[in-house]
């Protein structure tokens, strides 16, 4: 492939043929700032963005059939009260069979010095996978381990793909990278060792490499004694449009009168894409286009 023509935001798998041992490369750059630009959150909770966006494109990529798959940290309710209170999940990520990907965190001020075993302190991980041929939903909840994200999404593989599995993750302002192996069952036939010395060369990897270095540069500086055989990359698109026409069917069915209600107390009528970020307001004439 040229690489004048390669897509700045992709996924690439890759296979380690004289080790039996596969891998799979994640790189986000303007799909990950258009993601975070306009939210205005503390690095640290842009790194732990990032990081699950890359992380929700690796689930992706491995899905079998149109569909999508949810990540959520899913914090406990409030029990404070008389009657517990669930104050929606602290972050939320997911990513199409088509790799179109979209999230958000519900950071405030006091998050801003959160390690990340701090931020998700007693919360639990939704892993959510769901099928455009099937109202069947298959998810899996687990307590959140681990002190970064690579840690809690290294558990989770290692349950879910039942294979040893080893991620490193970075993400800053500008771009966002993943790098994956996982231990194939015969991966001790062909050499005894060779998953203790990948494991080791890939440990050496930098956060710079991983959200700047060409794929293809990245494996060879990795794992140069190795034979390497890397895949087409699968390009990766931020999920989030403007769909007017999804608003205003969700109006209609709220009814006529709920939302001429609201258009009387407020003299507009305003919804809010919380995942997309964008704000969708309607004034009194476009409430009566609405409904007639």
């Amino acid at each position: 492939m040229n690489p004048a023509s390669s897509p700045q935001n992709y996924s690439r798998r890759f296979t380690l043929d004289n080790l039996d041992i596969r891998g799979q490369i994640v790189r986000l750059t303007d799909v990950w700032r258009d993601m975070h630009i306009s939210r205005h959150y503390a690095p640290n909770i842009r790194q732990f963005l990032g990081e699950m966006a890359c992380v929700a494109v690796l689930v992706g990529t491995g899905l079998k059939q149109p569909g999508k798959a949810a990540l959520q940290i899913q914090r406990k309710p409030d029990t404070s009260g008389r009657n517990a209170v669930y104050t929606g999940p602290l972050a939320v990520v997911d990513c199409s069979s088509a790799l179109g990907v979209r999230g958000m965190c519900a950071a405030n001020f006091k998050d801003s010095a959160a390690t990340f075993s701090e931020w998700v302190e007693d919360c639990t991980l939704a892993m959510t996978l769901s099928y455009n041929n099937t109202t069947q939903v298959y998810q899996s909840i687990v307590p959140v381990s681990g002190l970064t994200v690579a840690e809690c999404f290294e558990h989770y593989f290692d349950l879910s793909e039942q294979l040893p599995t080893h991620l490193w993750l970075s993400a800053n302002e500008t771009g966002a990278g993943a790098l994956l192996l996982q231990k194939l069952p015969n991966a001790d036939l062909k050499d005894a060792d060779g998953w203790a010395r990948v494991e080791q060369l890939a440990a050496s990897v930098s956060d710079a490499e991983l959200t700047t270095l060409p794929a293809e540069r990245l494996l060879a500086r990795l794992f140069h004694e190795e034979q390497v055989r890397i895949y087409d990359p699968k390009p990766v698109t931020y999920a989030c449009r403007r769909d007017p026409q999804k608003v205003e069917d969700m109006l209609r069915s709220l009814g006529r009168e709920e939302v001429e209600a609201t258009l009387a107390e407020l003299g507009y009528v305003e919804v809010k894409d919380d995942i997309c970020n964008q704000i969708y307001r309607l004034d009194a004439d476009a409430v009566k286009r609405l409904f007639e």
